[in-house]
């Protein structure tokens, strides 16, 4: 199967995974690995990557040599302040452009601010970020992002960390066929079976946290996310018989039967 190209860099996994929400680092990096992510998304506000020297660092449990560290802008609710964070992220970093930018609208529901997303996009992409955005589920909206330069748009499937999975696939299938940068899911996938549909629905990977970091067992959903993914896109890649609504086909050859 082809890999997953996002910026000019191939990667074997469709599957990228956040760091929040666990209950310690040993614990991240048990269920990355069981989920076989290589992108590794950081919240540059809330979790420390080198800002406070005096504690311990995500960078030592995730090193950068063996990962892909997307740093991203959960927390900010405007253009300036995301753009702000992500310059910081760069510079701890060593001059890493790849960022995952999100500028929130409200504390509640966690929806994306758009007209603030388009913006802070356009400054991050004119500085030479390579910018994966999170975003509504707005085609038009979507193609925008694109045609600014983000190097992946990254659509929700529902609210962040609500587990609702894909309340909307007809509009993912909108922006996947009028694409020409990937599509990944980004929020509210629950379970494996959401990251499947996502995958048979012709995304080009799915990126999630609360649903494997509040898991009963962490590691155990992460393997499970691993497969569900692998299989979602192998069923699109093989493409599904159609459906019929109002016949039966037997599975068997008819051919042959006594009295035919």
């Amino acid at each position: 199967m082809h890999q997953l190209t996002i910026a000019g860099k191939a990667y074997r996994s469709r599957l990228l995974v956040g760091t929040g929400k666990y209950k310690d680092f040993a614990e991240t990096r048990a269920a990355i690995d069981a989920s076989g992510a290589e992108i590794v998304t950081v919240a540059v506000r809330r979790v420390n990557i080198g800002q406070d020297a005096s504690q311990p660092s995500l960078l030592d449990a995730v090193p950068p040599s063996q990962f892909t560290i997307l740093p991203n802008t959960a927390g900010c609710y405007t253009a300036d302040d995301a753009v702000r964070t992500l310059r910081l992220a760069r510079e701890l970093l060593d001059g890493h452009p790849l960022c995952k930018l999100e500028v929130l609208g409200d504390p509640t529901n966690l929806f994306p601010n758009m007209p603030e997303t388009l913006k802070a996009a356009e400054t991050l992409v004119k500085e030479g970020f390579e910018v994966m955005v999170y975003c509504a589920d707005d085609p038009i909206q979507c193609k925008m992002l694109e045609e600014i330069g983000c190097v992946a748009v990254m659509p929700l499937a529902s609210l962040i960390g609500s587990g609702m999975g894909i309340v909307n696939p007809w509009n993912l299938r909108l922006i996947i066929d009028n694409a020409k940068v990937p599509i990944i899911v980004d929020a509210g996938v629950g379970t494996a079976s959401d990251a499947t549909i996502a995958m048979e629905l012709g995304c080009d990977g799915v990126l999630m946290n609360t649903a494997i970091a509040h898991a009963k067992n962490p590691v155990l959903m992460a393997s499970a996310m691993k497969k569900g993914i692998e299989a979602g896109r192998e069923a699109f890649l093989a493409g599904r018989m159609p459906r019929k609504y109002y016949s039966a086909d037997p599975s068997s050859p008819t051919s042959g039967l006594i009295g035919s």
